[in-house]
Parts: structure tokens; sequence; C-alpha cells
């Protein structure tokens, strides 16, 4: 069921996360024309080839981005929370060369594209903290390629859920080190190139540790320094101006 909704709280949260915001900014925030839609778990958003006339901005679940490989392998590329835009780029790129779907039953808002750019003109600084995420997303994606080619399974493990537990405090979506994590062993695998098999020791052995607990779907990490050391976690590159959530 498909409704007109004015809530932007969480990308408000979002924003002010990279910069501060006035007051005004805010309303501005408050008044965009958004197309509120609640989508199930494992649903597109927006497939490869797609020619979309909006963007989706995340209000509530966990999404990802991906790409199939010729014989219908997943590779994950990104998760995004509540206050994400993961599709903004597609302002200026006509067709989507990825996809981009929910891992969990998940509230989005759409924008017109020509009401995002109009608005990205009636706003420039606003505009400017816009493509300022979308470049964090740029510095997220080369990190993830350092995983990827140079991190043995459990580092590679160790930081993700770093980056996590950093960008849900941003979000105010963490309570003492302890968050949702609605991701299975088999979606984690595919973001990180590792079987099933494989993630699953790994994270034992990080229980083992004592450094996570993971039951169901909330996380706690037990030992902040020593999981940042397991990942080889610095967080400079989420570029965050809300201390705290480091």
């Amino acid at each position: 069921m498909e409704t007109i909704h004015p809530h932007t709280a969480a990308l408000i949260r979002k924003l002010e996360s990279l910069a501060p915001l006035a007051p005004e900014e805010k309303a501005a925030l408050l008044g965009l024309p958004l197309r509120l839609k609640t989508v199930a778990a494992d649903q597109d958003i927006v497939c490869e080839g797609d020619r979309p006339s909006e963007c989706c901005l995340i209000v509530e679940g966990f999404a990802c981005r991906y790409n199939l490989t010729g014989e219908g392998k997943r590779q994950i590329l990104s998760f995004h929370i509540g206050g994400d835009i993961p599709d903004l780029q597609s302002l200026h790129l006509r067709v989507m060369d990825h996809s981009l779907g929910t891992l969990v039953p998940s509230k989005l808002a759409f924008i017109q594209h020509d009401a995002l750019r109009s608005f990205m003109r009636s706003h420039p600084r606003l505009g400017d903290l816009f493509w300022r995420d979308t470049l964090i997303d740029a510095a997220v994606f080369r990190q993830w390629i350092v995983g990827l080619g140079r991190r043995e399974a459990r580092g590679r493990i160790a930081h993700l859920l770093c980056e996590l537990l950093v960008r849900l405090r941003a979000a105010e979506l963490v309570e003492d080190h302890v968050f949702g994590l609605p991701v299975t062993q088999a979606e984690l695998g595919d973001a990180l190139g590792i079987s099933t098999v494989h993630v699953n020791r790994v994270l034992q052995e990080l229980r083992g540790e004592n450094l996570i607990s993971w039951r169901g779907e909330t996380l706690q990490v037990l030992d902040w320094e020593g999981l940042k050391q397991a990942g080889e976690f610095d967080p400079t590159y989420l570029h965050l101006v809300k201390r705290e959530a480091l």
C-alpha cells in the first residue's frame, strides 16, 4: 500500500552525522515530497538495467546493493540502513549498473528526480551534503576492496561489524554496543567473498574470544577495542562529525 508521507527523521539523523543542520534546513527536509511504501523482505527496489525516475530513501529496515554473475551468484556491494539514499547516483547515471534490494521488511520513501534536483538548487548546502554522502559511499567501497583483496576472513568480518556498529550508532540505532543486525551468515558470505561454513567458523572464533555475542538478530560487541584490532578498523573513512559515534 502506497501513500504520501513527509517523514524524513532518518534522513535528518543521517545528514546530521555528516554536518550540523540549521533549523531552516531541517524544515526544508521535512517538506520533501515523499511517497512512502512498505516492502517485504528479499524484494528488489530497483534492478540492474532499470532507468529509474526517483530515488529511494530507506526510512526503516535493511537493504543491500548487489550484482549477479552469469551463473546467478550474488556479490553484495554494500549494506544500507535507515537514512541512506543508496541510489542517489541515479540522478546522473541513467541506467542502473547494479540492483538494490531489501533484506528485511522495510519502510521506504521515494523522491522523484525532478523534485530532488529542484530541492538541491533551492538548498545548495544540503545538495552538497547529499554529494558528500555519495563520496563517503565511495570511501566505503574502497575499504571493502581492501578487505576482499588483503584481509583474511577474520579481519573482513570484524571490520564489517565495526563499520556497521559505527554507522548504526550515528543513526541512533545502537544502545551500549548492542544493535539489531538482521543479516544471515549467507548474506555475510555474499558480501565478503567467504563461504557460509567459513563465516560460521569465524563467528564462533570471535564469540570464543569474547569479542561479540550474536543471538538471533541482535549483536553485542563485548570488546570494542579488541574487535577494532581484529579488523584493523579505523573509522576515518566514514567521515563522521559525531565523534561519539566512533
